[in-house]
């Protein structure tokens, strides 16, 4: 019998490319928001939006589920899941990791 894959799990790394006025965000969430997209769009800009799916993971043997946005220009973000207003805000600053915990 063949081994089935879990697909709904990523064991491996995210490499963030950040430095200078390149920065990251991750957003950790609940199960509930497993296998959905978050946005991000410079704020007040809603035209420029990038999206990522939040992932399940397994970090120093903990169980997380983030949404991780590996390179974003410093600056203020709005956060945005099924809603026509922002579901929050961020400010990247450039070489720094932000997080933004919903759990």
């Amino acid at each position: 019998m063949a081994e089935q894959k879990n697909d709904r799990v990523h064991p491996e790394s995210v490499v963030l490319d950040i430095g200078q006025d390149i920065g990251a965000l991750i957003i950790y969430t609940d199960a509930e928001l497993r296998g959905r997209e978050i946005e991000v769009s410079p704020e007040g800009s809603t035209a420029k939006r990038v999206h990522v799916e939040v992932l399940e993971r397994w970090v120093n043997g903990r169980q997380v589920f983030a949404a991780v946005f590996p390179m974003l220009r410093a600056g203020g973000y709005d956060i945005w899941q099924h809603s026509p207003i922002p579901s929050g805000t961020a400010n990247i600053i450039g070489g720094k990791v932000t997080t933004v915990d919903w759990r």
